[in-house]
């Protein structure tokens, strides 16, 4: 394991050595993210432009040792708690526990186990003591929300101090196609989103990048405040919206495509999202 500290331009999965669980600083977070791989084959339903897992491939979840992911996680935590790697890997002003985070290299919910891996989840932060104010966050891109054990899995995840970052990126079917890989509909994504709100807190995530140099277009920025604009009228509240841009490579054929969207023109559609009276947080 290397001794380099931690930076939010490296997520890498191995940073701890471990099968499943990988420490990250996180922009959004604003301190230690625990992250859970359950896609340790590098596969995903979708295909996004701008992500940075190597050798990427279509398909789902591999079967998940549950007895191996407790260790793991059980007792990174405990080093996390009584041990030194914050000291020793983690600037000071970011030495604190955030939240634990279902992300990884792939769509976790597309992990047969997910319902148990929140099970387990809870238990062990119930029996390690950890502050109430840590959270569990699902990064997800929300395609799997009709299953039962999803459904099931959120609903304990809400009394975990639990948030879903679901996945809107761009609402016309092209978009969606082109930065996403994935030919699902806005009609399908809006009830998935419904879905997720039923069960437990959550906010939109979207990247907002450049393309060959060009930000997303006025249709871009338009069509997802109509898309905003219909879940308000239709009583669809998300928490907000998460806005963000590239902080790292990606590591998709189209990477030379990509660049990343300046602090103010992410600040300037913020605060025509924040003009709807829905919040909307910049991570940089």
């Amino acid at each position: 394991m290397s001794e380099s500290s931690l930076n939010v331009f490296d997520h890498s999965r191995d940073s701890a050595g471990l099968r499943y669980v990988y420490p990250v600083v996180s922009r959004r977070s604003g301190g230690v993210s625990v992250g859970i791989n359950l896609n340790t084959n590098n596969a995903c339903n979708w295909r996004c432009v701008y992500c940075q897992v190597p050798n990427l491939k279509r398909g789902t979840a591999p079967p998940i040792d549950l007895d191996h992911l407790e260790v793991e996680l059980r007792g990174f935590l405990d080093e996390l708690l009584h041990g030194d790697f914050m000291q020793r890997r983690v600037p000071k002003e970011l030495r604190y526990i955030k939240d634990i985070a279902l992300s990884g290299n792939g769509e976790p919910t597309s992990a047969k186990e997910f319902e148990q891996v929140i099970t387990l989840i809870g238990r062990v932060m119930k029996e390690l003591a950890l502050p109430p104010e840590i959270k569990l966050i699902l990064i997800t891109n929300g395609s799997l929300m009709h299953r039962k054990s999803v459904q099931a899995g959120q609903l304990r995840m809400a009394r975990l101090n639990g948030e879903v970052w679901f996945k809107v990126d761009r609402v016309s079917k092209a978009g969606m196609r082109q930065v996403n890989g994935t030919n699902l509909s806005l009609s399908k994504v809006r009830q998935n989103l419904a879905t997720a709100i039923s069960l437990c807190p959550t906010w939109l995530q979207t990247c907002w990048f450049m393309w060959d140099g060009e930000p997303p277009s006025k249709e871009d920025e338009d069509g997802y405040l109509d898309f905003l604009v219909g879940l308000l009228r239709d009583n669809i509240r998300p928490m907000g919206v998460l806005l963000y841009s590239l902080a790292r490579p990606s590591l998709q054929s189209e990477a030379a495509h990509l660049s990343t969207l300046s602090v103010p023109k992410l600040e300037m559609f913020a605060a025509r999202i924040r003009a709807l009276g829905m919040e909307a947080r910049v991570a940089v």
